[in-house]
């Protein structure tokens, strides 16, 4: 009788408990097949590492993380469509992370559906002025225009004034256009070459032959991974001889597998998040950490920014307890927040969360050197 009597209480005691064991959904939208795939499954891969660590330690006040993925194949009408649809399912996301494509995200701000929804996008795979400060999304890196502009700057002092452009034909190469031309007036660069390939392919071979016409000093690749991979093969084989500096969004393992130590030797590269091998960030222990125990497949060089926009998330839902409106709030309101020697600060509204920018090359052996 004493046992049934404490029944209620003891039902009472853990009901809370029970509320706080509701899965928190994270939604990652983002291409899982076509030539962007390598993307977004690095992506998710790097953020899925982090949020299993946090889950290990008991989740968000006991309540664990989902993430949960879908396949845009980066078709921004599929991007825009897998976000209603995730709003409406029954049990919707509080956020969104890790999304492809400066086309993309453009169409989820052009709809204006993040700012309906009070539900953030975290880590927009894109370092476009066109979605940097857009309502509900946070760029957790340097824009495309910062990795521009210090490139030019570098190069200017290096002499090395005739440059090549390839570029995304879509917003994204519009974009480094853009950027590009004012960096040029402003660095003394000579673009002596813009050319440009169809967007989501890799029919690169008429940008490198009006490369090799135009015999520049370097060339920038404004370009994805498949399809700079592809250039580099076709423009090294085909006798080029400049230095080729890649986009940060290029998955850097990615060309140096698939083209190998020989043809990858020289390739240089813009850095807006650590490097893995840069061991004197805790941020970069931390995740080598994680890593040597996860043993994913598909985690590579770009798994970095996943694992980066995972832990400004956790930070948020932390401070917002897992709700959508106070997870926007919270992101909005971070200022100056250290990462393990990565900042983040979204205080300032035209800008991304950092300007962080370095370079990188790819030298003998496939060894990196920064």
């Amino acid at each position: 009788m004493r046992l049934l009597r404490l029944l209620p209480l003891f039902a009472l005691l853990t009901a809370p408990l029970a509320a706080q064991a509701k899965d928190i959904v994270i939604a990652q939208i983002a291409p899982l097949s076509g030539p962007q795939a390598v993307t977004g499954k690095a992506i998710a891969a790097g953020a899925r590492l982090y949020i299993n660590h946090i889950n290990a330690q008991g989740g968000i006040n006991g309540s664990p993380i989902r993430l949960v993925r879908k396949d845009d194949g980066q078709k921004p009408e599929e991007t825009l469509r897998l976000v209603k649809e995730s709003l409406k399912e029954e049990e919707p996301p509080v956020a969104f992370l890790g999304t492809v494509g400066t086309n993309n995200v453009e169409a989820l701000v052009k709809d204006g559906i993040l700012a309906r929804s009070n539900v953030p996008l975290v880590g927009a795979v894109s370092g476009a002025s066109s979605v940097i400060g857009a309502p509900g999304v946070f760029v957790v890196k340097a824009g495309y225009r910062d990795e521009v502009e210090r490139l030019f700057a570098h190069l200017s002092q290096l002499g090395q004034k005739q440059v090549g452009l390839v570029f995304q034909d879509d917003a994204l190469g519009a974009d480094v256009i853009a950027g590009a031309e004012v960096a040029a007036a402003r660095n003394g660069i000579n673009l002596v070459a813009q050319a440009g390939y169809e967007r989501n392919t890799t029919k690169v071979e008429a940008a490198v032959n009006a490369v090799l016409k135009a015999n520049p000093q370097a060339v920038f690749l404004g370009a994805t991974t498949a399809a700079a991979i592809e250039f580099v093969r076709q423009y090294r084989q085909k006798g080029g001889l400049a230095t080729l500096y890649g986009l940060s969004i290029i998955d850097t393992q990615q060309l140096l597998d698939k083209l190998g130590p020989g043809l990858a030797r020289g390739y240089a590269f813009s850095v807006v998040v650590p490097l893995e091998q840069q061991n004197t960030l805790s941020l970069n222990r931390e995740y080598s950490r994680l890593k040597a125990a996860a043993n994913d497949p598909e985690l590579s060089a770009r798994s970095m920014e996943g694992f980066i926009a995972a832990k400004v998330l956790v930070s948020a839902l932390r401070q917002g307890g897992g709700n959508g409106p106070a997870v926007l709030k919270a992101l909005q309101a971070m200022r100056k927040v250290d990462l393990g020697g990565y900042a983040i600060d979204f205080s300032q509204r035209n800008r991304p969360g950092s300007t962080r920018v370095d370079f990188a090359m790819i030298g003998e052996g496939g060894r990196v050197f920064q």
